[in-house]
């Protein structure tokens, strides 16, 4: 049974290899805890995950990963604040990052999150968690570099700095403002270099180390003390892993379903039609076991917004004039309006996890053996050129530059305004993603 380390960020791959052997993937997202644990790996090391732009790792999903008798270990940065949150059912903790969440002395998310570059340029940091400043001021201080109250104004600084622009450059940058004492701030500036303190790779070390130490007892499978609630929405996030996910078996790859779905992302004109009547048949069943839920009144502005938007009503006379040519009152509006938020709502619930129900659709059409004999072409011809994981610098074009050729060259359209949101309605959790099953068919079609 293989032990997996979702890393990002905090701890070059390559050092990772000098402390151990466990499967690398990359920073974790909500769903990908669930689609590991269709491997039934050994014990799941969490470091780095996503805060911004993805959704987070759930925190259910961990739980049920914990009842199928895997044991998880968090640390220095996501894994850390979920191992806090999680520890009383089970889930172990390592660090002093952990620690400090576990005592309280830290709180925010943003303590451990820094802005930092794709997989293929090695995750480069481009900001400094404000744990690895706390840590390094802390040293600083022991040193006789700087005094307590030197320290407390930085960390006060860094603390009240967007964490994506979070630098020492902008900690320590003269902005005018009267400040710590310039003969500490350049004494500090000289011990940096060589006194930084990078607690969160210090704490990734020692959970490596822990797993090893504790994998290497032969623990038997992990025994949770609580009982697993399985709920409506449980039930939908579970239902998604059927669909692939971050590995198909302990060989690493994903899953065959994963590639069938990926033909039908780069068909448009199908992936809508067939998405379309999946939503219809999920519907079909969702609306016949629960009841229609309350509405939120901010989402319901934004929906009404959507809509007047679309149609043109901007002012208020141009409503009344609209409803009047369509022989609608006021509450027959404010129903619409109901009826486009619930939509919005469900749709938004149920895209991200129909994958197994896309793949049924399919198959009702007739049309899965089309998708899936392309599927298999394209994998086989990939994993023979070694480009089975291919991202865009492998096919030396910018992720914009194959976006652009293909809308505007296969599709013959315009690129979306929002190629997030497009994403995520091809069931895609990042970016990212979308641009690497790009990469994988430029790759295939311009073969040979």
């Amino acid at each position: 049974m293989t032990t997996y380390l979702f890393v990002g960020p905090t701890l070059p791959q390559a050092e990772i290899g000098t402390l151990c052997d466990f499967v690398c993937l990359p920073p974790v997202a909500q769903g990908d805890v669930i689609r590991l644990a269709r491997a039934r790996p050994r014990a799941i090391g969490i470091i780095d995950g996503y805060f911004d732009g993805v959704p987070a790792v759930w925190h259910k999903e961990i739980l049920w990963a914990l009842t199928q008798g895997i044991h998880i270990f968090g640390s220095a940065s996501m894994g850390a604040l979920r191992a806090a949150e999680l520890r009383g059912f089970g889930m172990r903790g390592v660090g002093r990052v952990f620690e400090a969440y576990v005592a309280g002395e830290l709180e925010d998310d943003d303590e451990v999150a820094v802005t930092h570059g794709p997989a293929a340029a090695g995750y480069v940091t481009l900001s400094e968690p404000l744990v690895n400043i706390r840590a390094t001021l802390e040293r600083a201080e022991q040193a006789g570099v700087v005094g307590a109250a030197t320290r407390a104004a930085l960390i006060e600084r860094a603390k009240g700095q967007f964490y994506q622009e979070r630098t020492w450059e902008r900690v320590l940058s003269d902005d005018g403002v009267e400040g710590p004492p310039a003969g500490e701030m350049q004494a500090l500036r000289a011990w940096l270099p060589t006194g930084r303190i990078d607690q969160k790779r210090l704490d990734a070390r020692e959970m490596i180390a822990a797993m090893r130490d504790f994998l290497a007892g032969a623990p038997g499978p992990m025994q949770p003390a609580f009982a697993f609630e399985w709920t409506d929405m449980w039930e939908i996030a579970a239902q998604s892993a059927a669909a692939g996910g971050v590995v198909d078996s302990e060989t690493g790859g994903a899953s065959h379903d994963e590639w069938v779905l990926d033909e039908l992302r780069l068909d448009e004109d199908a992936f809508q039609s067939i998405r379309q009547r999946t939503l219809l048949r999920r519907l079909a069943t969702d609306g016949a076991r629960s009841q229609p839920p309350a509405i939120d009144p901010a989402t319901r502005r934004a929906a009404e917004q959507r809509l007047r938007t679309r149609l043109g009503l901007f002012r208020r006379s141009d409503l009344d004039r609209w409803c009047s040519e369509n022989n609608l009152d006021a509450a027959d509006f404010a129903r619409l309006i109901d009826e486009e938020t619930r939509l919005a709502e469900l749709e938004s619930r149920l895209a991200p996890h129909l994958g197994r129900d896309l793949l049924d659709q399919l198959r009702l059409d007739a049309t899965y053996g089309r998708f899936a004999a392309r599927a298999a072409s394209k994998r086989a011809a990939l994993e023979e050129g070694g480009q089975l994981e291919a991202a865009p610098i492998d096919v030396g074009l910018t992720p914009i530059v194959l976006v652009a050729w293909h809308f505007e060259t296969r599709l013959g359209r315009s690129i979306p305004d929002d190629l997030g949101a497009h994403a995520r309605r091809l069931g895609l959790s990042r970016l990212t993603d979308f641009y690497r099953l790009l990469a994988r068919e430029w790759l295939y079609s311009h073969r040979g």
